[in-house]
């Protein structure tokens, strides 16, 4: 009886030793296979990152190869260095992405080679059009040298042919500023009459500042052949003994000469008829004059045209 429950005592501890066994296999084979997927799935990211990268760094390469090229081909790369801004900076987010996930860096990836392929075929056209610029520069050059080939034989050498077309524009230079100057009204004659306010006139040069209310400024306009008629401003510059412009509201203002800024005391507009005619000028100051030497000068169209003097007393 005895050996009896002892034999169904060992059964049973051998059965829950068995389960035991069974139970912590099962264990252990469960956990290693859920390391498996874990190591699998991580070595799966790994690669996805890894090649996420070379793509990234592949179109970054291509994107560099393009702008260069663009560059020197003359064309704009502004969209260029746009979108490789833009890469630049979802390589950085790469490395940190701890939400990496692969479809929206693939979709990435295609808009950036959707990208590639379109400037490719700008490249193809800039190609094109610089292969065409150049063909004609070609042509243009051929063009050129034979026109120099064909006239070696009426110039020494391409140095003697500028000397001499420099020669000729500094001449025509020259001959034009003489015409210009030839060309330019001369003064005869300048005159200055003090009228008083009863409208005697006092001649002479030398007046009393108290029998002064205006001036009577009277010149002739010599005639001259290469001389245009038309129109003229005649500017008037009166100066006390000082070297001060005199001038009054309404009728003073500056002109140009010889680079410069000047003041005048009154613009007279005279129709030039090329006849030596004779052109008089009145000019009231408004105020007395000052004791001492003045002096009259006249200009017209850039040039100095006369002078004249007078007195005050």
């Amino acid at each position: 009886m005895e050996n009896n429950n002892n034999q169904t005592f060992f059964k049973v501890a051998l059965g829950v030793t068995v389960g035991v066994i069974a139970l912590l296999s099962y264990l252990f084979i469960g956990a290693r296979n859920e390391t498996f997927e874990l190591q699998k799935a991580l070595t799966t990211k790994v690669e996805q990152l890894s090649s996420t990268q070379i793509k990234l760094d592949s179109i970054s390469k291509s994107l560099d190869e393009k702008i260069k090229e663009v560059e020197m081909l003359g064309g704009n790369v502004a969209e260029l260095e746009k979108v490789k801004a833009q890469l630049e900076s979802d390589k950085k987010k790469l490395k940190s992405d701890l939400s990496f996930s692969i479809q929206k860096y693939e979709a990435k990836i295609k808009e950036y080679e959707t990208f590639l392929a379109t400037k490719d075929e700008e490249l193809t056209k800039l190609r094109e059009e610089n292969g065409d610029l150049m063909a004609r520069n070609k042509n243009l050059e051929s063009e050129k040298q034979a026109a120099l080939s064909e006239n070696a034989g009426l110039k020494s050498d391409k140095d003697n042919l500028s000397k001499t077309v420099a020669d000729y524009t500094s001449q025509n230079e020259e001959l034009k500023r003489k015409v210009t100057i030839a060309s330019a009204m001369k003064a005869t004659n300048v005159e200055v009459y003090a009228l008083a306010s009863n409208g005697k006139v006092r001649d002479g040069g030398r007046y009393k500042a108290s029998k002064i209310d205006r001036l009577k400024i009277s010149f002739g306009l010599a005639s001259n052949p290469v001389a245009e008629r038309n129109n003229k401003d005649i500017y008037i510059r009166i100066m006390d003994a000082t070297g001060a412009v005199v001038s009054a509201d309404g009728s003073s203002g500056t002109m140009q000469y010889d680079g410069k800024e000047l003041g005048f005391t009154v613009k007279q507009n005279v129709l030039f008829e090329n006849n030596d005619q004779k052109v008089d000028v009145v000019y009231a100051k408004g105020s007395a004059y000052k004791s001492g030497k003045y002096s009259i000068e006249l200009y017209s169209e850039g040039f100095k045209i006369g002078t004249g003097t007078f007195e005050v007393k």
